[in-house]
């Protein structure tokens, strides 16, 4: 599922932590972190997949640098070249050796000021606090989500059960109607000979045994109800969810294949569509 959440960490430095998650089948973290902070890119991967069992998380750490937490870095073997250098300059052309100090401090790269290194245990404690605030903002965001998606599939479910017993309700029908039709046309291809009442009733038999498709609804309602169980259960339920509309699907096709009639077609059609709805969403579920 989608989600944003942010935090900052205090522990004689600032840390700000930034979580991103996007859909994804599983759970892939990629964590971007300050160079001097990059061994704890571990310890973030660990605790987000703590917390998060599915999507495409991105962690963005970078340090906020406070009063007093920088400090001036000189280069000293490039301040010494630059002075040789003007010096050797000076006697090429014959000018005044005259190199203030305000001179050589303005030139880019012998001094500079950068954010003091930090204590590692500082720094791992306000990188934990940054991200535990950011993660619980995350899961915020993406229980809302949650609740939505939720609602939605228990919809899908509710339309895929009306359209399967209106289906169950079309079998003894669809039986009947095959042994109108058969027996219609048995008498007029028999010109009005005898009609072997028991010859037809086999091919009606015949016909409602390869039509039969008392199991795969049963199973289809089984699935259905397991489905939505997980929907009211806790924890990570977006596999499971996975594995059901599989076979749900499997089930569903079964039932297209042994259709023989158009009523209960246009109903496999429906649940098809509704299926196909629901396998988009649970790739958003964790």
């Amino acid at each position: 599922m989608t989600g944003f959440g942010a935090g900052h960490g205090i522990a004689d430095e600032v840390i700000a932590v930034e979580v991103r998650s996007v859909n994804h089948k599983f759970c892939e973290v990629k964590a971007r972190l300050p160079r001097e902070l990059a061994s704890f890119e571990a310890e973030v991967v660990r605790m987000v997949k703590s917390r998060i069992a599915r999507g495409a998380i991105e962690v963005s750490v970078r340090r906020e640098a406070e009063v007093g937490s920088v400090e001036a870095r000189l280069d000293l073997p490039l301040a010494r070249a630059y002075v040789d250098g003007l010096r050797h300059l000076a006697r090429e052309l014959k000018l005044p050796e005259e190199i203030q100090l305000t001179d050589l401090a303005q030139i880019e790269g012998v001094l500079r000021v950068a954010p003091c290194p930090p204590d590692p245990q500082a720094a791992a404690q306000a990188l934990t606090q940054a991200l535990g605030a950011a993660l619980v903002e995350l899961e915020a965001m993406r229980i809302r989500e949650g609740s939505s998606l939720k609602a939605d599939l228990a919809l899908r479910v509710r339309l895929i059960e009306s359209a399967a017993d209106e289906v169950r309700a079309f079998v003894p029908k669809v039986i009947a109607a095959y042994r109108d039709r058969l027996s219609s046309r048995v008498t007029e291809l028999a010109q009005g000979a005898t009609v072997d009442a028991g010859r037809l009733a086999q091919e009606v038999a015949i016909f409602a045994e390869k039509s039969d498709i008392a199991e795969e609804l049963t199973r289809l309602a089984s699935h259905l109800a397991q489905f939505r169980a997980e929907l009211d259960g806790d924890g990570p339920i977006g596999r499971r969810l996975d594995f059901l509309t599989q076979e749900l699907n499997r089930e569903i096709n079964t039932l297209g294949s042994k259709s023989q009639s158009f009523d209960i077609a246009t109903r496999v059609v429906t649940m098809k569509a509704e299926l196909e709805r629901i396998r988009e969403q649970v790739q958003n579920v964790e």
